[in-house]
């Protein structure tokens, strides 16, 4: 009866693993260059939509990265591409204070030289680096 678990655990690591192989490069070959670097992110493609589809998708959008951002977390301690897929599951859900959560994982070099790379093996453009957040001046 206990290898149910142990066996469980093996299996959503290969599931993540697998999972982590195909889409994070899929989904960093498609970011656009300048995602890190602009201010405000480009519209969604479905904002236009009627009200009823447009809140089915968000609701799915946020979903889905929610189970991306777990998977993330557990791959941090089985084998997997944990920080991408938490950069991926965060890219995906919407809550306040995410891009500038975005843009700060994306500062650390390593990071960013990982994604860039990914990008430079799929033929694509390397992406412009965050630029820094906006000074705000004291009263």
């Amino acid at each position: 009866m206990a290898y149910y678990g142990i066996f469980g655990l093996l299996g959503l690591s290969v599931i993540t693993l697998l999972a982590g192989i195909v889409l994070v490069p899929l989904w960093i070959v498609r970011l656009p260059v300048d995602y890190f670097s602009t201010q405000k992110p480009a519209p969604l493609p479905w904002s236009l939509h009627h009200p009823i589809l447009r809140w089915t998708l968000l609701v799915g959008k946020n979903t889905i990265g929610m189970a991306m951002f777990i998977a993330g977390v557990v791959m941090l301690f089985v084998p997997g591409q944990g920080l991408l897929f938490l950069l991926l599951g965060l890219s995906l859900m919407n809550f306040p204070g995410k891009r500038r959560l975005e843009r700060w994982l994306v500062t650390f070099p390593k990071v960013f030289s990982v994604l860039n790379h990914l990008r430079a093996k799929a033929g694509q453009p390397p992406l412009h680096p965050p630029l820094p957040p906006p000074q705000t001046r004291a009263p």
